[in-house]
């Protein structure tokens, strides 16, 4: 006589269920976490604010104008005087002093680029934080005793297109962009101007404005790259 095999047992994995509230939590991780970026990217909009409206001592004017929004670096190109391609992006991380004129660079421009470069050196000890740029917005070829001289004293010199740089450097209504001077924060946002022509008393006061940017971003900024 034939048995009939057993039932056989069947295997079940109980997978544990969510505990209460734990869904709830879950999000509400996920909102910190974009706080803290859109937070992050405010951050030196915030610190400009705080530095000019808050800690500026009463009746010690500015010479910087904020520009709001700020503008971001451009994902674009630039060209080295020796052909080299440079993504602009790169040259995040450090604050940066900014020119833009064209490639024939006459008298008023070299005396900008001076002005440029000693603004860098009164900054002192901070000085390694920031780096000044001649952006170039044309085709025209750059003087090869200028374009030497500004090598040995360690200026970034780029051609970028006319486009990108409107775009990245904003200008009043009436002006042109070879009336300023601009400040680029280490994350690539252009978020200040200072005018091009300064005499000494002015440009105490820029030195003034930029040593209180410095100063104020010194928990989150470090020299170099």
């Amino acid at each position: 006589m034939s048995h009939s095999p057993p039932d056989e047992v069947l295997g079940l994995t109980v997978h544990s269920l969510p505990k209460p509230g734990e869904a709830a939590r879950t999000v509400a991780s996920g909102r910190l976490k974009l706080l803290a970026i859109l937070l992050a990217c405010s951050l030196p909009v915030l610190v400009a604010y705080f530095v000019f409206y808050v800690v500026r001592p009463q009746g010690q004017a500015g010479l910087g104008e904020l520009i709001t929004p700020v503008r971001p670096v451009p994902a674009a190109q630039g060209t080295g005087l020796d052909g080299t391609q440079v993504p602009l992006p790169s040259l995040k991380a450090q604050w940066l002093l900014v020119k833009v004129d064209g490639g024939a660079c006459v008298q008023d421009c070299q005396k900008q680029l001076t002005v440029l470069r000693q603004f860098r050196l009164m900054l002192g000890k901070d000085m390694d934080r920031l780096d000044w740029l001649w952006l170039i917005n044309d085709q025209v070829p750059v003087e090869p005793t200028l374009a030497a001289s500004l090598k040995q004293d360690s200026a970034t010199v780029l051609r970028v297109d006319a486009a990108v740089l409107d775009n990245w450097f904003p200008v009043p209504p009436g002006k042109v962009r070879q009336d300023f001077i601009y400040v680029v924060d280490p994350m690539g946002n252009t978020m200040m101007r200072f005018p091009s022509v300064l005499d000494s008393a002015a440009a105490a006061k820029a030195r003034r404005d930029m040593e209180h940017l410095l100063r104020a971003s010194l928990t989150w900024d470090s020299p170099g790259r």
